[in-house]
């Protein structure tokens, strides 16, 4: 070969090189729409939250962001529908459940929360409130009285394997003697309407929810599972009530399939990032009863780690199924 097609190869192959370089895919995606699944129909908190980010995302990545409201299965179908996607332009915004605990829940769940994502960032998080109808005392008299009552107290939650469900457990296990009976509605509010009607004792619901009717004076909060919490000022930290080890909050999160390309998920949360620090997108969160985060992807992926430890250990030590 002649040294100048030698030299002319070689500098078409560095070009090459760097076309496909990191930093050159980060730039050339995306190259057309996203699709972004939610796994919960319109005006649901996920979908809610999808709509909200969707379009300042979209900017950001210089590609429109199209919200698909695929639900079924408790977000599930839509979740398994990201963790399948080839496309690379296809992501998801899902909840505690379909990362943390729908493995332990699902025997057949067609995907591995633990392997078939890339995790991209935490959207939004919310404490869980604990809340009793508005002639209970607050504060350690309540769990006194709790305690008193035993199983002739019950509790409402959205169902089997929900985080209000295995929140309520997880508070049982850290208050030796409270023992209140689990019944499960179609969603919270129909709890809240049990809770008003004096069909249930107490339930742990999101502050959004919560945060009228205690205003009003309807019902009583006796915690948040956080510390002291701006969505939910009124209401003191569990810790407060000498209850300890009981942290949990509600989140909805960006995720995508494990074979997006690196570039595309740095793209994303880096974009993300900037965001969730619009103070346009925080408060419209803030109004729905959520609290912007916006997190690294290591850092989602140390969370759910952590929650799915904790979650899995609350199935297993009570017996929970889906019936």
């Amino acid at each position: 070969m002649l040294p100048s097609k030698r030299a002319l190869l070689i500098a078409l192959c560095s070009v090459a090189a760097g076309m496909l370089s990191p930093a050159a895919s980060a730039q050339s995606w995306p190259n057309r729409p996203i699709r972004l699944l939610v796994g919960f129909p319109g005006g649901s908190t996920p979908d809610i939250a999808a709509r909200t980010i969707a379009e300042p995302l979209g900017k950001a990545l210089g590609q429109p962001i199209v919200v698909e409201n695929k639900p079924g299965a408790s977000g599930n179908i839509a979740a398994d529908m990201v963790a399948k996607a080839t496309d690379d332009h296809t992501i998801g915004v899902v909840i505690n459940g379909n990362l943390t605990s729908s493995k332990m829940l699902y025997p057949d769940l067609p995907y591995d929360p633990a392997r078939d994502f890339s995790f991209l960032s935490l959207i939004a998080t919310a404490p869980l409130v604990l809340v009793t109808q508005a002639s209970e005392p607050g504060g350690t008299a309540f769990f006194d009285a709790a305690r008193k009552a035993g199983d002739k107290w019950s509790y409402g939650s959205v169902g089997v394997g929900s985080v209000g469900h295995l929140g309520m457990e997880l508070l049982k296990s850290r208050v030796p003697g409270l023992k209140p009976v689990h019944v499960p509605y179609q969603g919270n509010p129909q709890v809240m309407t049990a809770l008003l009607s004096g069909q249930i004792e107490m339930a742990l619901i999101p502050p959004g929810l919560a945060a009228p009717q205690v205003k009003a004076g309807k019902i009583r909060a006796i915690g948040v599972t956080s510390g002291r919490s701006l969505l939910m000022p009124e209401a003191p930290p569990l810790a407060d009530a000498g209850v300890r080890d009981v942290t949990l909050e509600v989140w909805t999160a960006l995720v995508g399939p494990a074979r997006l390309s690196k570039a595309a998920q740095e793209r994303i949360s880096q974009a993300l990032a900037v965001v969730m620090k619009s103070p346009d997108v925080r408060q419209r969160l803030f109004d729905q009863g959520w609290q912007a985060v916006g997190t690294s992807p290591e850092g989602m992926q140390s969370r759910v780690k952590e929650e799915a430890a904790i979650m899995t250990r609350i199935i297993s030590t009570n017996g929970i199924k889906l019936q």
